[in-house]
């Protein structure tokens, strides 16, 4: 295994705000990382320079070999289409437009739209039935596993997710983590923001932010993984 993401000295100011201090971070393909910590501790700016929705200050981001610092916009957003799904707390589906044409939207804008390619990927998250239903019309379960089924629908090679669980309550947090479970069985990279411990346990990995810098990593379970980034 090779890593997907190396950062070194990552660094991002907002103003005066130091949000992100000379971090350095390596996540190997495959690897199930989450991210903790308090409010205001960095995991979201982390989240937000990963997805290259936000760019850092200062230091080195290669994701799956490319450097993205150096990348000007057009060709940053050309990367996070083809590389990076993005799982959100807050779903942002379209809200006049059905699961189905949710998922078909962002074919749309990594090349082209594909509806059986989309109804396929409702039903891999069990939303099969549900083709037509606005969002309005959807209970918050649902509407995280079209934001899922949007997510993988370009197949990107890293998987990143925002407090995923964090608007659930407990039955379908369990059938969103069985789904991210699923992938990370299948290959996918996957990071995960969140509070909850119960999440982190799905993980290979633990990293804990305060005040900007990681304070910690642990390893929730020995794994290829894990001995493949102790030997770099």
């Amino acid at each position: 295994m090779t890593g997907i993401i190396e950062a070194e000295e990552l660094t991002k100011y907002y103003g005066r705000l130091c949000a992100l201090d000379a971090v350095d971070l390596k996540v190997a393909r495959g690897e199930w990382l989450c991210v903790m910590g308090p409010s205001g501790s960095g995991k979201t700016t982390l989240l937000n320079l990963l997805s290259c929705l936000d760019r850092p200050s200062s230091g080195a981001l290669v994701i799956d070999g490319t450097d993205v610092t150096r990348l000007d916009a057009a060709a940053v957003t050309r990367f996070r289409r083809e590389t990076v799904g993005l799982i959100f707390q807050q779903f942002h589906l379209v809200p006049y437009l059905n699961a189905l044409e949710n998922v078909m939207l962002a074919q749309y804008f990594h090349s082209m739209a594909d509806e059986e390619e989309a109804r396929r990927a409702l039903e891999d998250v069990g939303l099969g039935d549900r083709a037509h239903h606005l969002p309005s019309q959807l209970s918050g379960g649902e509407q995280q596993r079209v934001c899922i089924a949007r997510a993988l629908i370009n197949e990107p090679r890293l998987i990143l997710a925002d407090e995923p669980t964090g608007n659930l309550d407990s039955a379908n947090e369990e059938i969103v983590m069985g789904i991210l479970r699923r992938l990370h069985a299948a290959g996918h990279t996957i990071v995960v923001v969140t509070h909850n411990t119960e999440v982190a346990e799905s993980a290979d990995r633990i990293i804990r932010l305060e005040h900007g810098r990681i304070v910690s990593s642990t390893w929730c379970q020995p794994s290829a993984v894990s001995y493949q980034l102790a030997d770099r």
